[in-house]
């Protein structure tokens, strides 16, 4: 089991920045991705960066050039740093790991990105 604790959401003009954090309780073994999922209301839960072992990064079109995701695999932690913030970034944002073919998330946290 891993559990996953997430931080730095938050209200946001746009164009203003937030550096979300995840914390996983122990270390990520094997193969393995760490990653950001969003979910706006009324809408489907979407992927928006990952990053696979060894530093293979993802990105949702939307996001590329304002959105960083990176790790630090000792501390057990997965950041995804978001500038130039948009109102359509809205959402839950949840951490997710990927390890040995299972999936653990994280409870959320909110971002909120008023125009």
């Amino acid at each position: 089991q891993v559990q996953l604790v997430e931080s730095g959401g938050g209200l946001v003009q746009a164009g203003g920045s937030l550096r979300l954090s995840c914390t996983a309780s122990r270390i990520i073994g094997g193969i393995n991705t760490m990653g950001w999922y969003r979910q706006a209301p009324g809408k489907q839960r979407e992927l928006v960066a990952r990053i696979s072992t060894p530093y293979t990064t993802t990105y949702v079109d939307s996001v590329k050039g304002r959105f960083t995701i990176s790790r630090d695999n000792a501390n057990r932690m997965v950041y995804l740093q978001m500038n130039s913030l948009k109102p359509e970034d809205t959402g839950v944002y949840y951490c997710s790991v990927q390890e040995y073919g299972l999936t653990y998330w994280g409870q959320g946290t909110q971002v909120t990105v008023s125009s």
